[in-house]
């Protein structure tokens, strides 16, 4: 299985909306293995979110100086704007619900910079 990759179907949608979602995880973790396919499946009721996976050690450069305690972590993104940054329930309506309410423009101010950051590492290399 690769472990970092834009999720099915969920490309082409987002490039018109911008949104990204993020699930910055590690294959040793349970927990991100279980989550996974719930993530899939959220990129298939979310088409205008790109739905990116990344695991962080396979990848260190992308999650930079961030260091990732709580597994799942979500990054989610406006397009430009890390919005969000921080560990979430791994269950999919917490997510769906995170998303839904950060594109109705309902919190989710600019994140701080680590956020925005990593967001554009991810960008650079997923984009």
């Amino acid at each position: 299985m690769e472990s970092t990759a834009a999720l099915p179907d969920s490309g082409s949608a987002a490039a018109a909306s911008g949104w990204w979602a993020v699930c910055l995880c590690a294959d040793w973790c349970g927990t991100c293995r279980d989550y996974r396919a719930l993530f899939e499946a959220l990129a298939l009721s979310h088409p205008g979110v790109r739905f990116v996976w990344v695991d962080i050690e396979d990848e260190a450069d992308v999650a930079g100086d961030l260091d990732v305690e709580t597994f799942p972590t979500l990054l989610v993104a406006d397009g430009q704007t890390a919005r969000f940054l921080g560990p979430l329930l791994p269950q999919a309506a917490v997510l769906s619900r995170l998303l839904e309410s950060l594109q109705a423009g309902q919190g989710g101010g600019r994140a701080d910079p680590l956020a925005q950051a990593v967001f554009e590492r991810v960008r650079a290399a997923h984009g």
